[in-house]
């Protein structure tokens, strides 16, 4: 494992507790000599990651698409900046540069980004670990979202599986370094009676 991919907001939140959360992930990231891959912006919990790796002599690689950099200033300080046409082709390539991804709070780029990127291992797309930086239960409601689904029947018990889940840096990056990934089979692998 080399490089994380983390989804993070743009935003700094309303508690202090997560702009701390997305430094300790940097320190952490930089220690285990694993580089960052995200969205590129300098601001938000974006930047406070981005800027927490580069203080600690990390790499960043920053994927950024052209029209965000009017509302979504692109970090100029980082190891490698690419500019990408769309929001489409920017998850595309920060999901082949890592090894691994994880969520730090965030709005809706944030759950858009995770769900997309859940959905790849769902169908067999990828097979690297999927985890959640559940600062101060920040997930809870979405954990709660998919225990829902998936009591109803519209999410596979082995593919609520797929999200691991930590509330300290140390605690996440532990299991995604260790993670094997299993056989999950979609409803559509699945052999006819």
């Amino acid at each position: 494992m080399r490089y994380i991919c983390v989804f993070a907001g743009s935003s700094h939140g309303k508690r202090q507790q997560y702009e701390q959360a997305a430094r300790s992930l940097g320190q952490e990231l930089t220690a285990r000599g694993l580089g960052l891959v995200y969205g590129g912006s300098s601001v938000g919990l974006m930047g406070v990651l981005a800027d927490a790796v580069l203080a600690n002599g990390g790499e960043v690689i920053g994927v950024i698409p052209k029209n965000l950099f009017q509302r979504e200033v692109a970090h100029r300080g980082l190891s490698t900046l690419h500019e990408v046409g769309s929001m489409h082709e920017r998850k595309a390539m920060m999901a082949n540069l890592a090894d691994g991804f994880i969520a730090l709070p965030g709005g809706f780029g944030t759950f858009d980004e995770l769900f997309e990127i859940i959905t790849w291992a769902q169908i067999g797309i990828h097979h690297k670990p999927i985890g959640l930086l559940n600062v101060a239960d920040y997930f809870q409601p979405l954990k709660a979202l998919i225990a829902h689904a998936t009591s109803e029947g519209f999410v596979q018990p082995a593919h609520a599986q797929l999200i691991l889940e930590g509330s300290t840096a140390t605690e996440l990056l532990d299991m995604l370094q260790t993670f094997q990934p299993g056989v999950v089979l979609s409803k559509w692998d699945t052999p006819a009676p």
